[in-house]
């Protein structure tokens, strides 16, 4: 069993900060890549950061320059720092992870509960 538990979403007002975590748990063999998505209802889900093992981050377009994605390989954890917050950054953030489990050692992609970012003006 996998679990992604997902922490730091809230309340912020327009230009501030926050960065969320997430930390992945079980029998992980491996990790492959880790990343932040959203997920409106009715809406195919959407990247906002992603990182591969030993690779560089890739970003949407609309978080280049504010937002940084960082990976702690010792605690399985991904975080993202959310800078120059905009209200239209308002969204369930999903955490995300492909790994490789102990019990199958096969890559299966894993999805965290969602942390809910609210952006006021």
């Amino acid at each position: 069993q996998v679990q992604l538990v997902e922490s730091g979403g809230g309340l912020v007002q327009a230009g501030g900060s926050l960065r969320l975590s997430c930390a992945a748990s079980g029998s992980i063999f491996s990790i492959n890549a880790m990343g932040w998505y959203l997920q409106a209802p009715g809406k195919e889900r959407a990247l906002v950061a992603f990182i591969i093992s030993g690779g560089s981050p890739n970003y949407a377009d609309s978080v280049k320059g504010r937002f940084t994605i960082s990976r702690d390989n010792a605690k399985n954890t991904v975080y993202l720092q959310m800078d120059s917050l905009k209200t239209e950054d308002t969204d369930v953030y999903y955490c995300y992870a492909r790994l490789v489990t102990i019990a199958t050692m096969k890559v299966n992609d894993y999805w965290g509960q969602g942390t809910q970012v609210t952006v006021s003006s």
